[in-house]
């Protein structure tokens, strides 16, 4: 997640604002998956430590970074950095702090899904190559053999949308979705070393929505860029960045229960492997 940070501010530091998306020239927000790893991370370090001062910083770190999804937090319409922005990123350094004071190995045996946490993973990362790119300023277009598979720099129209670059340059909601995934697969590793049966629950519901909704961004993210740019397609999936009464996010708590019901039973294989 730093390295990302580092890479998005390098991008909109140096590439002028119309090479970018929805900006002026202050460079995005950029803080959803960092965000929503924040809780996660402060939710660990509680269970670490295990005390009043701890829990109340941890549930400190867990409020501040959930401001993130309150209104005018992010707009996907003017991603220019504002001071409202501090909130979220308060959150999520004071859950770096808390890990760091609860640094020290735990050993996590193989889990039985970790062979499936790799190959989903895998499959993300291919998928975001454009993404992870133009967080570089770098348009896959421009790079060989990549620019066959995938669309980069062509202006392509969507109905209803801007008539932008396939990939526009700079940060984008689907990279979001492999961060989000990626971290949600890998931190679900913890969860059968935790001592406090009912944050380990909580934080286990928590991470499985965290990745129903980041593979759904991801997805929705990729089909505009990649299917409906092409021409394949004109039904585009609607946004799924904020929740709503509709097909989608029902599907997305779906997946979200399948997902919880899976690591419950990783969870107790891990505990009793007969």
């Amino acid at each position: 997640m730093a390295l990302v940070a580092l890479e998005v501010l390098s991008t909109y530091w140096r590439l002028p604002a119309h090479d970018l998306y929805h900006v002026s020239g202050n460079g995005p927000v950029g803080g959803l998956s960092r965000a929503l790893v924040g809780v996660a991370l402060a939710a660990l370090a509680a269970d670490r430590l295990a005390s009043h001062d701890t829990d109340a910083l941890a549930l400190a770190a867990a409020v501040l970074c959930a401001t993130v999804a309150l209104p005018g937090v992010v707009n996907q319409d003017d991603l220019d950095a504002r001071w409202v922005n501090a909130a979220p990123a308060a959150g999520v350094a004071l859950a770096l702090g808390l890990c760091l004071v609860a640094r020290g190995a735990i050993p996590i045996p193989r889990l039985r899904f970790d062979p499936a946490r790799i190959a989903l993973a895998a499959v993300l990362v291919v998928a975001g190559i454009p993404w992870l790119l133009a967080e570089l300023g770098i348009s896959v277009s421009d790079v060989p053999l990549l620019g066959r598979i995938f669309l980069g720099h062509q202006v392509r129209a969507v109905p209803g949308q801007e008539t932008l670059a396939a990939v526009h340059l700079g940060h984008h909601h689907g990279a979001d979705g492999v961060y989000l995934a990626c971290a949600a697969l890998l931190l679900t590793r913890a969860l059968p070393s935790m001592r406090r049966p009912r944050l380990r629950a909580t934080l286990s519901a928590y991470l499985a929505l965290v990745l129903a909704y980041a593979l759904a961004n991801a997805l929705q993210d990729a089909w505009t860029e990649q299917v409906v740019k092409r021409g394949w397609t004109h039904h585009a999936i609607p946004s799924l960045l904020r929740p709503g009464l509709d097909a989608w996010w029902l599907g997305i708590l779906v997946l979200a229960t399948l997902v919880e019901a899976a690591w419950r039973r990783e969870r107790r294989h891990a505990a009793d492997p007969r």
